[in-house]
Order: C-alpha cells, then structure tokens, then sequence
C-alpha cells in the first residue's frame, strides 16, 4: 500500500523543466499549513494541499511527501486539516502550532532522498481540538494527541523528540488512531491523529547539498566534446560540475525509452533508492523536452576496463582481489539486500567504475528497465553485451539474478588475467578468456591465468578466485551461487563449493571462421569503451 501511496502524480507531466531525487540531508514540515521558519531558523516547509480520505502528495523536489487514509465517522464534511487563533504556552512560535494537519486513522509522512545516517526527529503538536473548560466539554481529556500513555496539554506545545537511523535515503513516521477520542465533542468524529509539525535534523556532518542542480547546460559547457568521458548503450556520458563545486558525470539518455514522464521520474526514484557503498550514486535527473539527463557521482579513476586493458594503473593482486569482493558485495546487494530487487542485466569491466581510493563502484544498475516494458522473466529484447552473457539469457531471453553471477564470472577472471574476454591477437586456444581458464583449470595450472605484471600474488587466493568464476559459469542457473554466497567465499569464510564440469556451451559450441571473425569484431568494439560499452538489445546496438 505504501508503494501505491507514493506513486508520482501526473503534477510531474505540467513540469518543463526540473530535476527530481537529490539527496537531501534534512526536511521541515508545516503541517496543515503555509511555510514558516521558526525562531531557530528551521524552515518548515508548506503543506497545505487538499487530501481526502485515501490520498496523497508529493513535492514538486520529492523531498518529502504526506498520505491520509479513512473517513472520519459520523461527518458528512471531513476536513483533514484544522486551524486555531490561540496562544500555545511552552514556546517561542506559538504560529507554529495554529495550524495542523488531523486523519480519521492513517496519517503518514516520507522523508526521501535522505542521505544515510542518524537523525534527530522532531514531531510538533499541540491541542486544539477539546477545549480545556471546567464543563462537560473537557470529559474529552482523553483526546487526540496521545504520545505514550500521556496525559493531554491543552493549549500547550508538545514535542517527542527521537533518533532514527536512515538506512536506505528513506524515512517514515506513521501516526495512527491509537483508540482515543470522542465521538462528538466538540463536533461528529473528534479523534485521529493530528500534527502540527515535522523536522529532521542529521546528527552528522553532511556530505551533499540540499540545493538541487540548476537546469542550465552550462554545467557540461553545453556538453562539449572535450568534457566526454565515454559512450554507452544508454547514450553519451561527459563530466560536470554542480553549482557547489562538485564533480559529476551526466549521461545524456538516447531518445529510445517509451516511457512517459511520470514512469520515468517513477523509474528513476526506484534507482536512486537502491544506495551502497559498492553502487554508483544517483544524484539526480533532468527533463526538458524529450531530453533526460541522470546526473551521477564523478570517479576520479573511471573504467576498470581502462584500468585494466589500459594498464593505466598498476593494481597489485590485493587491489585486485578488493575489488571482486567489491563487486559481488555490490551485487549482492541489488539482488539480495536492496528494498528493490534489481538485475543488473549487463554487468562488465566497464561498467565497475573506480573511485580515489579504488573502492568499486557498479553503474548503470536499473537502466536497462527504462528501455524495456516487459514485466516476465521472459523478455523478447535482450539487453546485453557479448562475452558477459549467459547462455539462458543469450539464447532464450531467460532473465533472472542468476545472469548477473554469469557476467560477475567473466568480471572476475578479466581482473585476474588483466585481459579482456576476447582477444584475437592471442593463440586459438586462448583468444576466449573463459575456455582458456578452464583448459587451465582440468590442468591444475589455475596461477598461469594470473596478470603477467603482477610481480608477486597469494597463489591460494588466485585459485580460489578463479574456482568461484568457474563455479559461477555452470550451464543450469540453479548451479551457480547467489551472490550473498560468492561474497563468503571470496572472504575466505567458507570453502569453496566443488567445481561441477565443463559447461556444455563451451564442449559443444564450435565456430567456424566467418562466425569467430563476427564475435571478434562485435567483443572488441565492445572493450573500446568507458562508463558503458558497445551493448547488444534484440540483436542490435543501442
């Protein structure tokens, strides 16, 4: 139901331009009313929308958003939001609490795009509904701002103030009718819920802005050719600056996604709330016109496949094994962890970006799903690259998690040999990295696949690594290890699962010349690239 309740409003559709899901690092509410700042100089924010007994409201920013559910009993014209001209003692911003907004059961508030850490929440009230009397009217003591058990504040401010623990960009807080109230006094249905105002407030130093990105094109000098950082299956990418002074990389969507505006912002918060610290990080997108744009984080050290094949940095087989185990961690967390399941679907060197300190990072995770309506494991459109798919995928269009652990493989074995998956420049027997690694490995001679630069390596853990890229090349999906598993044994904390046989595809597949010439040209268009690479969808290059 809650997934429901924030579905993005077609609002959205009347926007020409405007950029959606910055991470933000706190928020203030006014609910029920027009935005004040308070004497402490937190700006709360307006929220004064009509919403009836089964609706909700999204900001414009989506920095946060507000759901109401159920009728009050006994009223033929529910309001949700009720206002009051008194004084309230026990604080400095009495007009903070004038206004509010009230439900018959069900009223909740989101903070999104929240970076992760501890908050200080703040919840704001104060009574306006039971008049504090010595008549029959105050019997209603028991009345509808009921914190723990106790007892009402007429016409005084109440705070309940707590820390939460952001994990995932996303804060709830759910007040509901806990079983006090009145029917009808002072009016039909005197019971609910009711909040006057809302802040959260991190107990930590924050790392991003809460400006959202202009929308001027000036960031990317008009995307000249000189800021291009590479060329992807989903478009152009090129470096950036936000008007902070941070780095970012932009890519420039092609114009292929069928998907209507509020689908794709709908989309795109689905990504940006997969965070990890192994998952490039989504700041935010832009629509203007038929024009999209996804604004990331910029890595300083880019492409492992630049890293690799380029041999522009020299990884020590430490760097090395850290990154697999980044990877799969990254990986794992999409598949196993995110509050969203996602397959990556095209998971590849170049698309693991590095950052300062080397620490992995998977980009292009959920894209794939902006250029593809099909809702089965089936689909008719294969989103890809050559070299890195599985056979099921490649051959049947059968999609699942296990896709991804076929390509994580293909990942593992090029970070080990430092070579791309292809290479026609090698002999016959070696030109296919994964057949090579397991000729090497029915001859006990796994060590020899490792990168000849590397001047010295732990030749337990190169065998190790290479046992679990072999494991995860098995021809059935169901043999290969969900990527929780490959993380413990590439931890060393469990051994590693007994290598079944040589898959089918690779003893029973032959290539005659005209179709080693075409795999040779498709794999090695497919490594020339960074932050994405030559991919193939139904047969053709996006």
């Amino acid at each position: 139901m809650v997934l429901e309740l924030l579905r993005l409003v077609d609002e959205v559709e009347r926007l020409d331009v405007q950029y959606y899901i910055g991470v933000e690092f706190n928020f203030g509410i006014k609910c029920g009313g027009p935005q004040i700042t308070s004497s402490d100089r937190t700006l709360f924010e307006r929220d004064n929308q009509t919403l009836g007994p089964a609706s909700y409201f999204v900001t414009d920013t989506n920095r946060w958003a507000v759901s109401n559910f159920r009728y009050f009993a006994g009223s033929s014209n529910p309001q949700y939001t009720v206002t009051s001209g008194s004084q309230f003692t026990n604080t400095l911003d009495s007009e903070l609490f004038q206004t509010a907004r009230i439900s018959a059961s069900s009223l909740r508030y989101y903070g999104l795009g929240l970076e992760n850490g501890n908050y200080t929440v703040r919840l704001q009230f104060a009574e306006t509904q039971i008049v504090d009397t010595t008549g029959w009217e105050s019997l209603g003591r028991v009345f509808d701002i009921y914190i723990q058990g106790s007892g009402g504040f007429p016409r005084r401010a109440v705070t309940s103030q707590f820390t939460d623990v952001v994990l995932e960009n996303f804060l709830e807080i759910h007040l509901f009718w806990a079983g006090k109230g009145t029917c009808c006094d002072p009016a039909q249905g005197t019971y609910g819920p009711l909040i006057s105002a809302i802040s959260a407030i991190p107990d930590f130093e924050p790392t991003v802005s809460n400006n959202a990105p202009t929308s001027g094109d000036s960031q990317t000098e008009d995307f000249s050719p000189a800021n291009k950082l590479g060329e992807g299956g989903f478009g152009p990418v090129y470096k950036g600056t936000l008007d902070d002074g941070r780095a970012i990389a932009v890519k420039q969507l092609s114009a292929v996604s069928r998907q209507g505006k509020s689908q794709f912002v709908t989309e795109i918060a689905t990504i940006s709330a997969a965070q990890h610290r192994n998952l490039v990080k989504l700041h935010g997108c832009c629509i203007e016109a038929d024009q999209r744009l996804l604004v990331y984080e910029y890595l300083e050290n880019k492409s492992l496949d630049q890293i690799l094949f380029g041999k522009k940095l020299n990884l020590n087989w430490s760097m090395r094994h850290d990154i697999c185990l980044g990877v799969a961690r990254g990986l794992a967390y999409l598949h196993e962890e995110s509050r969203i399941r996602i397959v990556h679907r095209d998971v590849k060197s170049s698309h693991i970006l590095l950052d300062s300190d080397l620490t992995p990072k998977i980009s292009d995770f959920g894209l794939a799903k902006l250029y593809d309506d099909k809702k089965t494991h089936i689909s008719t459109r294969v989103a890809g690259t050559i070299g890195y798919l599985a056979p099921e995928y490649a051959m049947r269009g059968h999609l699942t998690e296990k896709t991804d652990v076929f390509a994580f493989d293909v990942v593992c074995l090029e970070i080990v040999s430092g070579r791309p998956n292809f290479d026609s420049g090698l002999e016959e027997n070696q030109m296919y990295l994964l057949e090579w690694a397991w000729h090497l490995h029915e001859n006990d001679r796994e060590v020899e696949l490792a990168d000849s630069i590397l001047s010295e390596f732990d030749e337990e853990e190169v065998q190790r690594v290479i046992g679990i890229a072999l494991l995860c090349t098995q021809t059935s999906p169901m043999q290969r290890p969900a990527m929780s598993r490959v993380v413990v044994m590439l931890s060393g904390d469990t051994e590693v699962s007994r290598v079944v046989s040589k898959p089918g595809y690779l003893t029973e597949w032959k290539f005659d010349d005209e179709e080693s010439s075409f795999m040779s040209n498709e794999a090695t268009r497919a490594s020339e690239t960074s932050y994405g690479s030559t991919s193939i969808a139904g047969g053709a290059e996006t």
